[in-house]
């Protein structure tokens, strides 16, 4: 086993004890004399599919963004502010966050593939555990049935990834929904029709009508929607009705601004999805009031992936820059508390682990991602981190790189082909310095000056891929400048 995955596994092994002693105390300090069992905290995990980090307004720089109720997670809960995703597309982010294994382990390296079923996932563990299992929305980890007309049909039950319970959702909502009318299936696989309603609100409506039930046991729900994501066949993200308007003359940031794209038209509606999202989490967040549920949920807001507009491709995302690769992610509730921001480099595939821990559930041996929670308070989990994340690209190209606190290192296959899960040759493709060029507007692949840096990274790189269970490649250096 190469070093990296041993001092992984080591890491992991050595805090997951200590978080679960952590969640369980907490929930048993929560009602004096029951036992941790009776507390166990519920969990929503809500995805907004597409969000830039940078468009949080806790997380700064962004005058335009309007997100009080995100914002307002932030101010009580862990915000992890250089979070990013193992693999920047919608289908194999899912996987990573689902399996907590990288997207070729799980089966789904590109979109249209289903999740390896043999692997253990984040609902089969917390259903084991005890947990009612509810999904609302988007899935993208099957490929599920047709229906009469040849479309896109229902998820067969065996594709739902341990979503056992409340299933009220779609493999690729995108394709069986507009932002006003659709339809989702249920548990069952009868048609749930709607219309006339913006599509984030009809979701927010069925997961209010969740909260509202008597829960028998602790619950697990999954909110996954669309927005800000492009509707597809529009070629567009489509924001509430009235909603573009506020935001005509919105802020551009910085990496956009300099670089030909689709954002000029596209960013209203981008902006208007996204105060639409944080209208959705402050109605979760009322009901949680309301119904006395608060104080016993962990809710966590997250994204699978960002947007750059067509600015670094002929995409929205798929590729190894900050506006693919960076996603909000926050922690509010119990094992939670108190406003901190933690800047350590975090992927999607710990979310997983860390939700395990914070439930006092001890994660399957062969997940790969890291619980956490010990960052939270304590300094020495905080220096052994690894601050290093490892992403692989797919559709787009064949790709992969590794991300650190100061450089983003990426590789690449050449020969375009992007048929194959790997390739056994890259070249050094893209190469920023996060430090001078947050905005990653200058390539330093192939200059002589960074020559050293480029090696080091080049042998970490390999590591990873090593890790990841891949075959280890050769990579081509950069031709130097002159």
């Amino acid at each position: 086993m190469p070093d990296y995955a041993e001092s992984r596994r080591k890491f992991l092994k050595s805090t997951v004890a200590t978080a679960i002693a952590s969640a369980a105390s907490t929930a048993a300090q929560a009602q004096p004399g029951t036992s941790a069992a009776v507390t166990k905290p519920n969990v929503i995990l809500y995805l907004s599919d597409q969000f830039r980090a940078d468009f949080v307004g806790a997380n700064g720089g962004n005058s335009s963004t309007v997100t009080p109720n995100i914002d307002a997670m932030c101010a009580r809960g862990k915000n992890f502010t250089h979070a990013v995703t193992n693999q920047p597309v919608c289908g194999p982010a899912r996987s990573v966050l689902m399996s907590s294994r990288y997207a070729t382990e799980a089966g789904v390296w590109h979109n249209g593939l289903p999740l390896d079923r043999s692997l253990p996932t984040l609902a089969g563990e917390l259903k084991k555990a005890g947990y009612s299992t509810n999904l609302i929305g988007k899935w993208h980890l099957a490929q599920g049935r047709k229906d009469a007309g040849g479309g896109p049909g229902p998820v067969p039950l065996a594709s739902r990834g341990g979503f056992d319970d409340l299933w009220e959702g779609a493999n690729s909502i995108e394709n069986t929904t507009h932002p006003y009318e659709g339809t989702i299936w249920d548990r069952d696989e009868q048609p749930i029709h709607y219309k006339d309603r913006y599509r984030v609100d009809f979701l927010t409506d069925r997961a209010e009508a969740f909260l509202r039930q008597k829960q028998e046991q602790p619950f697990f729900l999954f909110v996954s929607q669309l927005e800000p994501h492009q509707q597809n066949d529009m070629g567009q993200p489509i924001a509430p009705n009235g909603y573009a308007e506020r935001f005509k003359n919105g802020n551009v940031p910085g990496d956009l601004r300099a670089l030909p794209g689709t954002w000029q038209a596209q960013l209203p509606d981008y902006y208007g999805c996204i105060a639409s999202i944080d209208e959705s989490v402050g109605r979760l967040r009322k009901v949680l009031e309301e119904q006395h549920l608060a104080d016993n949920t962990i809710f966590i807001f997250m994204s699978d992936h960002g947007c750059h507009f067509m600015t670094r491709n002929t995409e929205y995302k798929r590729s190894t820059h900050n506006a693919s690769l960076r996603v909000p992610l926050i922690f509010d509730g119990p094992g939670f508390h108190g406003e901190q921001k933690l800047d350590q480099i975090v992927g999607i595939i710990d979310i997983a682990p860390t939700i395990l821990a914070a439930c006092g559930v001890e994660a399957p041996a062969s997940w790969k991602g890291h619980n956490l929670m010990p960052l939270l308070a304590d300094v020495e989990a905080r220096k052994a981190w690894p601050n290093q994340q490892f992403v692989q690209i797919s559709e787009s190209m064949t790709g992969r790189a590794i991300r650190t606190r100061d450089w983003t290192y990426c590789v690449a296959d050449l020969s375009g082909s992007t048929a194959d899960k790997a390739a056994t040759e890259y070249h050094e493709y893209q190469f920023y310095d996060q430090r001078a060029d947050p905005n990653e507007l200058v390539n330093l692949a192939g200059r002589q000056e960074y020559k050293a840096k480029a090696s080091e990274l080049r042998a970490e790189l390999l590591k990873l891929i090593a890790a990841a269970g891949e075959p280890v490649p050769t990579i081509v250096p950069a031709k130097l400048y002159p």
